[in-house]
């Protein structure tokens, strides 16, 4: 397709392309932190949103689902929406739509309007991750590979742990509608730079056929599958005729729609690439990645906000460290992986920090500050920046410079998907262990037993001090020790759901030995 957006300067030369790759990586990063951001923002102004709104609980998660689900049925499809229309003229088209529905989203006055423009603004966003990374790599040589992906890396790590902090920032300080505002200067910024400096894919393919019963089959199966994991937990997963229904849909619709990409000559999305083990290795690896990171982020603020009592915009800044380690350890491992070190043993390393630093959160306890969450919050961020880098390197290693638009799609979906179900696994599992851990320590709370009657006491006593009439006191105080007992349940509930995913991501480095090519065979090599 003719070029929409030809560019304030015309010349696509590699030799400009290459003088102008770091304003291109910025253009291109800047848009995918904002995409991200708009993922997890929106979460602390629900309250003040239900109040202008007018809507129940329930009714405004849709503001939050309909992104999500948006963008994941994009995601997949982004490497050949980029073939059909261009990968620059989609790039623009797609953050001009994010930034035009985030307008409309702040201007919205009814639910109905805000959870519209919220699906217009995901299915605008769901095209800029993989059409940012593939641009990289076309816009960097091999050599620089690592520096191109430790930056796009560093917007896809602290974009979702900054959406906290400055939603709670933004919310306090002026008003909800502000959080979508923010895009538009920003977004702005990413646009005109796009428009002034971004080329067009080097390796094009035309598209001469378009399978629309499979792209049916695909958003129909990936979207039921995102609103399972959305909202499993609060119908209380197969117990609801709701999500038993998504299940069906999802499963049959996802079968199918596989079987037709294995069979037709234009797929929508080349499944064939999976036949590689090691980019296949790389995607349960990525999968994991992004429900550690996700859910991690999703944790720790329900922890420190219901058992502590912080605001959103304190949680946010305990999480700025992590963000921070993360930011500073992508460009020392791009660093190292350039200078010849084994990308398997950063992984590797890196997987052992994110075990290390959730071993250290398994030890918070319900009298834990600010301090105590430092060094742990780091460490894990370290980890997890330590993995970013390397993994995609190693996925991405195997894979043809015309099949990179394509692979970054599936790439990208399934660390979405892998935070998905790594949210929707911790909010279930939270729930359970906590009804497991409070039965448990019921167990030890004997009703005669020296300590319980001593710990009764001295809650009777506190209370008779405060004011408490005596006729009350005796069954405040047995209500004040259920509350502790359940608080401290909970707070086992945090620890062992830390531990889990410190251990699951120790498990699945044995796939590092599938991934044995380090050296990237998708970089570009531009003259200069």
């Amino acid at each position: 397709m003719k070029a929409i957006f030809p560019g304030l300067s015309r010349s696509d030369t590699p030799e400009r392309i290459y003088a102008h790759r770091y304003i291109i990586a910025i253009s291109v990063t800047l848009a995918c932190v904002l995409e991200l951001l708009d993922t997890s923002i929106v979460n602390v102004a629900v309250p003040h949103m239900m109040g202008s709104l007018g809507a129940t609980l329930d009714e405004i998660t849709w503001v939050s689902i309909g992104y999500v689900v948006a963008n994941v049925i994009v995601l997949p499809i982004s490497g050949f929406l980029a073939q059909l229309f261009g990968r620059r003229n989609y790039f623009i088209l797609s953050i001009a739509l994010f930034i035009f529905s985030s307008f409309a989203c702040g201007n919205a006055t009814t639910l109905g309007g805000l959870v519209f423009w919220r699906i217009v603004q995901g299915l605008g966003g769901g095209g800029l991750i993989a059409t940012a990374q593939s641009t990289l790599f076309d816009t960097f040589p091999s050599k620089e590979m690592g520096t191109a992906m430790a930056i796009f890396g560093m917007g896809i790590m602290t974009g979702p742990m900054l959406g906290p902090t400055l939603g709670g920032w933004l919310t306090d300080q002026y008003s909800w509608p502000w959080i979508f505002y923010i895009n538009l200067p920003l977004g702005g910024i990413a646009l005109f730079l796009a428009l002034l400096y971004m080329p067009e894919a080097k390796h094009k393919q035309t598209i001469n056929k378009i399978d629309y019963i499979g792209l049916i089959l695909m958003a129909v199966g990936i979207a039921t599958l995102q609103l399972l994991l959305e909202r499993g937990e609060r119908l209380e997963w197969f117990s609801s005729s709701e999500i038993i229904s998504y299940a069906l849909i999802s499963f049959f619709s996802l079968s199918l729609f596989i079987i037709r990409q294995l069979e037709i000559k234009h797929p929508i999305v080349d499944l064939s690439i999976c036949k590689d083990p090691q980019f296949s290795a790389g995607l349960v690896m990525t999968f994991l990645l992004g429900a550690s990171l996700f859910s991690t982020v999703f944790i720790f603020p329900v922890y420190v906000q219901s058992l502590m009592g912080y605001t959103a915009w304190q949680t946010g800044l305990m999480i700025l460290p992590s963000a921070m380690a993360s930011g500073l350890a992508m460009p020392i491992s791009a660093k190292l992986v350039a200078r010849g070190v084994s990308a398997r043993a950063l992984i590797a390393l890196g997987a052992m920090l994110f075990m290390y630093g959730m071993w250290q959160h398994y030890h918070f306890t319900t009298d834990s500050g600010m301090n105590d969450f430092l060094w742990p919050m780091i460490i894990r961020g370290l980890g997890l920046g330590m993995i970013f880098m390397p993994l995609n390197a190693l996925t991405m290693a195997n894979i043809l410079p015309q099949q990179i638009p394509n692979a970054a799609g599936l790439y990208n979906l399934t660390r979405q998907l892998g935070g998905s179900v790594g949210i929707a696994l911790s909010a279930t599992l939270l729930a359970q262990l906590g009804d497991a851990k409070r039965a448990a320590l019921n167990e030890h709370v004997i009703a005669n037993s020296a300590q319980t009657i001593e710990r009764i006491a001295g809650l009777k006593s506190r209370l008779l001090f405060m004011g408490t009439p005596e006729t009350l006191a005796p069954i405040k105080a047995q209500v004040l020790l259920a509350q502790q007992i359940a608080k401290q349940a909970q707070m086992l509930s945090f620890a062992h759901l830390f531990m889990l995913f410190g251990i699951a991501m120790l498990c699945v480095t044995p796939l590092l030995f599938v991934m044995k090519k380090q050296t990237m065979s998708a970089g570009s090599d531009l003259s200069h």
